[in-house]
């Protein structure tokens, strides 16, 4: 009898070499070449920009790039600060928003409707206690007992 073991050699060599071309066709494209690094130093100096046109009076005039450091403010009012660029004077107005102002904390049979504690839905009927409800409600039971609203207001 004659063996097959050269036939399936051959076969498996055959099969081994189709696999390698196959993936030998999945190679990534090799990288572009290189761009040559710029000079470290522009042997020529950058010219300055010249003047910009003045805009339409439709557009808002955009503020033009400059190497020279910003003016320093002119003292004014507080909250306010002008300065003088080529375009003319700017001033600036700034002031913090007011702070709210809180009445005093309403009684608690108020705010629980007359009930034996205050939902987290009643509380927004006063907003700084709305806003610490979680805090307020130290047993975190979801509401706010006569005790714990009145451990709360001496914090306020």
């Amino acid at each position: 009898m004659k063996s097959h073991k050269p036939l399936l050699s051959a076969f498996a060599v055959g099969a081994l070499m189709f696999a390698g071309t196959l993936i030998a066709q999945d190679v990534p494209p090799p990288p572009a070449p290189a761009m040559p690094a710029a000079p470290a130093t522009s042997p020529v100096p950058a010219a300055p920009m010249p003047p910009a046109e003045p805009m339409p009076s439709s557009a808002p005039a955009a503020p033009m790039p400059s190497s020279e450091p910003m003016p320093a403010p002119a003292a004014g009012a507080a909250g306010q600060t002008s300065y003088q660029t080529p375009q003319g004077e700017v001033v600036v107005r700034s002031v913090p928003a007011p702070a709210p102002t809180i009445g005093p904390a309403p009684a608690f049979e108020q705010l629980s409707g007359g009930g034996k504690s205050i939902t987290a839905d009643q509380a927004v009927a006063y907003p700084p206690l709305a806003n610490d409800f979680i805090h307020a409600d130290s047993n975190r039971n979801g509401t706010v007992s006569k005790t714990e609203y009145a451990n709360w207001t001496k914090q306020l």
